[in-house]
């Protein structure tokens, strides 16, 4: 399709494979299969969940928000459920939320779904993109315990170049030269937000560390956004993190955005590679351009 190799993908990326949906599935259908098996895992039905949020920037519409879908699907009705769009950043933002809304007291159980289907926003005939982006869907329950497992949290954003990280088109504005017709398609410049990533990544899980009293060598593990293989090991190098603490699962599943971090926490939990104590530190970026860190205490 490309004029390229998987020797020049894998050398540039760190990714070997993706996986696709099909045609008749949305990211609603992922999303579902996704909390169905962490409320499995859970032990306890979906009843339970006090609040559902999705993070997608490929929502099944404008409105209705895709968690409401969801939440329909897994047979609750009446509670509250809502969306949120920050692209990749969006398991990082929902996570902050996700722990601020059970800290508060207000709910008991959120369910926290990372879920995208960016094969349907993907431009194949553009190398940039073309070879990153892939669907999948992660999701976990976060809920009240007697010891606080949230330490701390870095987010921030800068809008002010959207054009280096954006899908033109599928909203309300128009600009100009844009055909009203034409696929809204994922448009990127790969320099900008490579340099970008790195240091947001970087500054992020920092000040996320030093809110929580803590520093990298408190760090068990770095969960990072699985965007670009050179990406994650230039960050822990920065960061002075060995590898083997640095969670990665790119070469299999490539970029999906908001859904990638709980897919690489949800095999390393299957892998028992968590102990309780364990300090884990979640940081992303993407569009917006928008970046964030979360220090959790992993409690077993």
């Amino acid at each position: 399709m490309l004029e390229t190799s998987d020797e020049w993908i894998t050398t540039r990326t760190g990714m070997q494979r993706r996986h696709i949906a099909a045609d008749n599935e949305a990211t609603s259908d992922l999303a579902v299969a996704a909390a169905r098996r962490a409320l499995l895992h859970a032990g306890i039905t979906a009843q339970e969940i006090d609040c559902t949020i999705v993070a997608t920037a490929t929502p099944d519409y404008l409105f209705p928000a895709t968690a409401c879908i969801v939440s329909a699907a897994l047979g609750v009705v009446g509670k509250p459920a809502f969306d949120l769009e920050i692209a990749c950043s969006g398991f990082v933002y929902g996570l902050a939320v996700a722990a601020s809304l059970v800290r508060a007291g207000l709910y008991r159980r959120v369910l926290l779904i990372g879920a995208e289907k960016l094969s349907a926003v993907t431009d194949m005939t553009d190398r940039t993109t073309a070879i990153l982006f892939a669907d999948g869907a992660g999701a976990v329950i976060v809920e009240r315990s007697l010891e606080d497992a949230f330490l701390g949290c870095d987010l921030g954003a800068d809008g002010r170049q959207p054009e280096l990280l954006y899908i033109p088109g599928g909203g309300i504005r128009r600009d100009p030269g844009t055909d009203p017709t034409a696929k809204p398609v994922i448009k990127m410049q790969g320099r900008e937000v490579f340099k970008f990533a790195v240091t947001k990544m970087v500054e992020s899980s920092q000040r996320a560390l030093a809110q929580a009293g803590l520093t990298t060598a408190d760090c068990t593990y770095l969960v990072p956004h699985q965007a670009n293989r050179r990406i994650i090991d230039l960050a822990a190098k920065q960061l002075d993190l060995d590898p083997d603490r640095v969670l990665i699962n790119i070469e299999e599943y490539g970029n999906t955005s908001a859904a990638s971090i709980p897919l690489v926490l949800s095999e390393a939990v299957e892998a028992g590679r968590f102990r309780s104590g364990d300090v884990l530190v979640f940081t992303g970026f993407g569009g917006g351009l928008s970046w964030g860190a979360v220090v959790w205490r992993w409690l077993a």
